[in-house]
């Protein structure tokens, strides 16, 4: 349907949609849907944390294991209630995680609700949903490059890890499948677009790599002109100079209903830009190139970083902002924004609408089983949002493995929150649409009247 708005429409429906913003950002959510999943999830693979310290009581390395852990983007998995987690480089960097696998998993939560489930989380079959025993093959894709597209040096050229004659084995797998690893990417946020490829978003380069639906890489990795990682080839072998701070690169990405439009995000501020503000840029998928769009997103006062973007239509996304704070650590900030690409403020910043503050969420039936009614997710990094429909959300953290500290000293679990939002988030034609039929109702009314 073709809304035709005259002027005094679209002034009442701004009018509408302030009164509708202010209302998301004093009502409180609602806990809906709560699961854990142990810090201790593993799968099938070839010995990983072999360059990585252990914590919480968990020791490294996984002989023969490999963590299911630090989701850090989320899709839609191929049946209802099931979803499809990339995880990132694995143990934090480079130079600890070439022997971590660049992985997807599907995964099934059983939310605790009000009327029954069981608060747990399981393996899924990757294409299909189904249920499955336990993380293994199947259950996951493992990203690879066996047709060498990518410019990069990666862990399954080397006979040993990092090239150095006093490390192990690179795991034969690895070199025979030329499987990506930690140490290669650090692969932060996901998208699939319309012709079912998936592009990940990374922050060593920053780099957009596309790859099959299986996750085998299909082109070269495509950098951003200008925006440089510490952790980019060129500036670590003296070419250049880094404009970006490390773990500042594509951390959130969304990509709009069509799926033929990406929108990057990175996680920190471009040398020059103004002090706290983040690039958005939109990539069409089709000519696989920039379109020289942009936007900036600026970082409240509390917040350091963002952990997530994704979609409500074309031009308004879901953005959580946080910093570093936790229970057991300093204050925490978390909070999910929204912003509209056509709403931007006086300093030419993206006006943002706050949805969801995660330190302040009721939870009357005490899902997790704390003993309180007011729900908090303290964590470090919490790194995956999807918008399930107008009124719920699935947010999940990423865990840092075996990472300490989000709730308690122990290593942090993932948590999967199903959260219930007091005023959806509906497109801004719905606006009109609302008045439209608000209008014709008083139409009708009058005739009636008159009758």
């Amino acid at each position: 349907m073709t809304i035709h708005r005259t002027p005094q429409l679209a002034a009442i429906a701004a009018t509408v949609a302030a009164l509708f913003a202010g209302a998301a950002q004093a009502a409180s959510a609602t806990l809906e849907g709560w699961a854990l999943m142990p810090a201790n999830t593993f799968s099938e693979g070839p010995t990983s944390g072999q360059f990585a310290n252990g914590a919480g009581g968990n020791p490294l390395p996984l002989v023969n294991k490999q963590p299911v852990q630090g989701f850090s983007g989320v899709l839609a998995g191929p049946t209802a209630g099931s979803y499809l987690f990339t995880t990132d480089n694995g143990f934090g960097n480079k130079a600890n995680s070439g022997d971590t696998l660049l992985r997807m998993y599907g995964v099934t939560p059983d939310f605790k609700t009000a009327t029954g489930g069981t608060g747990t989380v399981s393996a899924a079959n990757f294409s299909t949903g189904a249920a499955m025993g336990g993380f293994t093959a199947g259950s996951y894709i493992t990203l690879s490059d066996p047709n060498h597209l990518l410019s990069l040096k990666v862990q399954a050229d080397y006979t040993r890890y990092y090239n150095n004659a006093a490390n192990p084995l690179v795991d034969s797998s690895i070199r025979s499948g030329r499987l990506l690893t930690g140490a290669d990417l650090d692969i932060e946020s996901v998208r699939k677009d319309k012709n079912g490829n998936l592009w990940f978003g990374d922050e060593f380069g920053p780099y957009l790599v596309k790859t099959s639906a299986s996750g085998e890489v299909l082109r070269r990795e495509i950098g951003m002109k200008g925006v440089l990682s510490p952790s980019n080839e060129a500036v670590q072998n003296g070419s250049v100079l880094s404009t970006i701070a490390n773990s500042g690169g594509f951390e959130g990405m969304a990509i709009n209903p069509n799926g033929d439009r990406l929108y990057t995000l990175l996680e920190g501020t471009v040398s020059g830009d103004p002090a706290k503000t983040l690039r958005i840029n939109a990539f069409n998928v089709d000519t696989e190139a920039y379109t020289g769009e942009q936007w900036r997103y600026k970082l409240e006062g509390a917040g350091t970083a963002i952990g997530d973007m994704t979609a409500i239509n074309d031009h308004e996304f879901l953005i959580i902002e946080r910093n570093g704070g936790t229970a057991t650590s300093g204050t925490p900030f978390k909070k999910i924004y929204k912003v509209d690409l056509n709403k931007v403020d006086g300093s030419g910043n993206l006006v943002k609408t706050e949805v969801v503050d995660l330190m302040n969420i009721a939870d009357p039936n005490d899902l997790n089983g704390d003993g309180s009614t007011a729900f908090t997710f303290p964590f470090v990094t919490i790194e995956n949002v999807l918008l399930l429909d107008a009124n719920t959300l699935l947010v999940v953290n990423d865990n840092n493995y075996p990472g300490v500290g989000g709730r308690n000293l122990g290593s942090d679990n993932t948590e999967f929150l199903k959260i219930h939002l007091a005023t959806p988030v509906p497109e801004p034609s719905s606006y009109a649409l609302l008045l439209g039929g608000m209008g014709l109702l008083g139409i009708v009314a009058r005739r009636r009247r008159r009758g």
